[in-house]
């Protein structure tokens, strides 16, 4: 049977979310605490893949279990209102370390694929401009003095389904740089923080790093909204700024269809 899992990590201690053979992922991590418990290897399909120190509040994996594993009862603080693996969610937080969390199993239809089936993700961005030790590896210190009225008005060329291979990192295994992005928007929270949101049906390697650092150049007035604009329509990474340091991303939210749990 097809499980979905949602959990969160803060990435500053790993190579990444996959599974790579140089270094400890949060595939890798949490796969051993799986096998801990079935005392087997239960491989784990993420959502989407984040680069190092990349953190993730919400994100999803799929995994497959034999029918002969039991199933539990419904829990009452279950938003699908179905069953789990008896205490399942419990064991595993209690073998996985503090910067991976698990909150949910669902079960879903046999062929539910939690990259594929995605429909929307939701990314943030955060930046400060102070030094604090609690926040050096959750966000990014930026001297804000930034304009965030330009930054945005740029951020909404970035809406519609178009092809986004400016922002993608090269030598990438995609067959197409097209993404559909339905939200793109800079907020200033007070006290020196703001957070950049953006969501899309897909995001591309590198990608929202890359839109941010360049988000920045027209912040600073190195960039006009009309270059920006330029920027997308060369398809071409070397037209766009650096990408923004890894620790101040976050994957927030990841959809799927209702129809995919069971």
């Amino acid at each position: 049977m097809r499980y979905f899992i949602r959990f969160a990590y803060d990435g500053t201690a790993f190579h990444g979310s996959q599974r790579q053979p140089n270094g400890i992922t949060v595939q890798e991590t949490m796969e051993q605490a799986f096998a801990m418990i079935f005392r087997e290897e239960i491989p784990l399909t993420f959502a989407g893949r984040t680069d190092a120190g990349v953190h993730a509040r919400e994100m999803y994996a799929h995994f497959d279990l034999p029918s002969q594993y039991p199933i539990g009862e419904t829990p009452s603080n279950s938003p699908i209102g179905r069953p789990i693996p008896p205490n399942l969610v419990f064991r595993l937080n209690g073998i996985l370390p503090d910067s991976i969390a698990i909150y949910d199993i669902y079960p879903v239809k046999d062929d539910a694929h939690a990259r594929f089936d995605a429909v929307r993700r939701t990314y943030e961005y955060h930046i400060v401009d102070y030094k604090d030790p609690f926040l050096c590896q959750q966000a990014t210190r930026v001297r804000l003095g930034l304009d965030f009225d330009a930054m945005n008005e740029a951020a909404q060329l970035l809406i519609g389904k178009q092809d986004f291979a400016s922002f993608c990192r090269t030598n990438t295994d995609v067959k197409t740089t097209t993404c559909d992005l339905t939200h793109a928007e800079w907020r200033e929270l007070g006290n020196g923080h703001a957070v950049f949101t953006i969501s899309a049906d897909r995001f591309l390697r590198n990608m929202v790093r890359a839109v941010v650092g360049t988000l920045f150049e027209v912040g600073r007035g190195k960039m006009t909204k009309e270059q920006f604009a330029e920027v997308i329509a060369q398809h071409n990474r070397c037209a766009a700024g650096d990408s923004a340091p890894a620790e101040g991303l976050y994957l927030t939210k990841v959809e799927y269809p209702k129809e995919l749990f069971l």
